[in-house]
């Protein structure tokens, strides 16, 4: 069975479907992280950000991989070096999006993406997994939640991983981005058909889990 998740940036979902695939012994495929990945190493190599051909060139050239590791925490590799944490920067934060919107990045990804998922058995959360890229998923959900709640659980994290942030920067950077990946010209982020709406805004995470499995 392929799960697919989908949802704006902040909504939990990545989170949801970690405990989700951990839950049923599944093989978890986060999608976002592949294009931070990307994004990173166009930084790295000082590509500019409007370049997208050099860009869509160097995804083509890349090798983006997981291991997911049997106490649940997932390691990404770019060219088989982890930058799990490196990813997670905030200057990788405000072009992760704008590095997405490329449609030649996404036809790139979206190969990888249906290589890595089409043994079934897997759990993957994105902006167009019930849309695009496995639309005849046996299970797709859509998560969401209020922009205030998602703001105050982005803070929450970055702060957490030690990022010098501020709520109103949070708000700016995930409203922007609600923006360019629902309005972007290829595979934007919009709710499948046949997708489970969720509302998170008042749930926890473990709320959240449960409506998943039971619905499975």
């Amino acid at each position: 069975m392929i799960i697919a998740i989908d949802g704006p940036a902040g909504a939990g979902k990545s989170t949801v479907a970690k405990l989700v695939a951990k839950s049923l012994g599944y093989l978890y495929l986060d999608t976002g992280a592949m294009y931070r990945a990307l994004t990173f190493k166009v930084l790295e190599e000082g590509i500019d950000i409007a370049d997208t051909k050099k860009i869509t060139d160097l995804a083509s050239k890349s090798i983006i991989s997981f291991i997911n590791n049997p106490d649940g925490q997932i390691k990404i590799l770019l060219d088989g070096i982890d930058v799990s944490l490196d990813i997670r920067q905030s200057r990788i934060t405000k072009l992760v999006s704008d590095v997405a919107k490329i449609k030649g990045v996404r036809q790139v990804m979206l190969k990888l993406q249906r290589e890595l998922g089409i043994k079934g058995k897997v759990v993957l959360d994105g902006r167009d997994i019930g849309t695009v890229v496995f639309p005849d998923a046996e299970k797709k959900f859509y998560i969401d939640a209020g922009l205030k709640e998602r703001v105050k659980r982005r803070y929450k994290e970055l702060k957490g991983l030690g990022q010098n942030v501020t709520v109103d920067a949070v708000e700016d950077d995930l409203s922007n981005r609600d923006k360019i990946d629902s309005n972007r010209e290829f595979a934007p982020l919009k709710k499948a058909d046949d997708a489970i709406y969720v509302d998170t805004t008042d749930m926890t995470i473990e709320e959240v889990v449960s409506k998943i499995l039971d619905s499975l």
